[in-house]
């Protein structure tokens, strides 16, 4: 099975003043479809510049990036930016929503820059049905201020798989949520990789890498490891754990 992402000794220096910093330094690394995947690392690592890159919002000094098999990394801003909204599908730690839009025409954004040009009502179809996915269907014609943090957060995510991209990057997605809202929006991360999406997501916490499959830790711009989840977290169950805990609680 072809990977989806493919980066082949990866390096990224910029070039500041008289100084050079070497934020990637040769990152080879493989993710096949379907596939669950967490890049860590502390402030430095290079975890952010690499998603960058992975995201075709910039492109390597040296080395080749593949996404679905096309070689990216020489591609200019313009060809970037096809790609972008072609194949992937962002999440972001601010949600980033349109204030005075519905969900529903959150959700839309993406289709007006899409080359297949959609009809309105196929656009809106798809939105609703993005919104579905995510369990909010029935707060399609709610603007941002009527919904919870975690709901806005789930628009966001509809938003980013409204164009079916081939990969879904999450950039600290549960960074402004509370400790129940993150389990909630890491649980419909599990349902829409159990769906057969490929999901990268940077996260700085331990315990929200763990629900995902496989964990990759950047050090100085390198690999420092790269293992499979163990002991991995079901958002699910820990969701009916805390409930009954609370429950627990005012039943004392």
């Amino acid at each position: 099975m072809n990977a989806v992402i493919k980066l082949a000794d990866i390096h990224k220096v910029y070039h500041t003043g008289e100084v050079d910093v070497h934020a990637v330094r040769g990152v080879s690394l493989d993710i096949a479809p379907g596939e669950f995947v967490a890049i860590m690392g502390s402030s430095g690592s290079g975890k952010s510049t690499l998603m960058n890159m992975i995201g075709c919002l910039d492109r390597p000094t040296h080395g080749n990036y593949f996404l679905d098999g096309l070689d990216v990394s020489t591609l200019d801003r313009d060809q970037r930016a096809i790609i972008r909204n072609d194949k992937i599908g962002f999440v972001f730690q601010g949600f980033n929503l349109l204030s005075r839009t519905t969900a529903l025409e959150n959700v839309e954004m993406p289709m007006l820059y899409n080359k297949r040009h959609l009809t309105a009502a196929e656009q809106k179809t798809r939105a609703a049905r993005s919104l579905e996915l995510v369990g909010l269907g029935a707060r399609a014609d709610h603007k941002p201020n009527q919904l919870s943090g975690g709901q806005q957060q789930r628009v966001a995510i509809a938003r980013a798989l409204v164009n079916q991209p081939s990969l879904l990057l999450a950039d600290e997605p549960t960074g402004n949520l509370d400790s129940q809202t993150s389990i909630e929006i890491m649980g419909v991360f599990q349902k829409l990789n159990d769906a057969g999406i490929t999901i990268v997501m940077v996260t700085h916490e331990l315990d929200v890498a763990r629900y995902t499959k496989r964990t990759v830790i950047l050090r100085d711009g390198r690999i420092l490891s790269d293992e499979p989840v163990r002991d991995r977290l079901n958002a699910e169950a820990e969701l009916k754990k805390l409930r009954a805990a609370q429950e627990a609680v005012k039943l004392a």
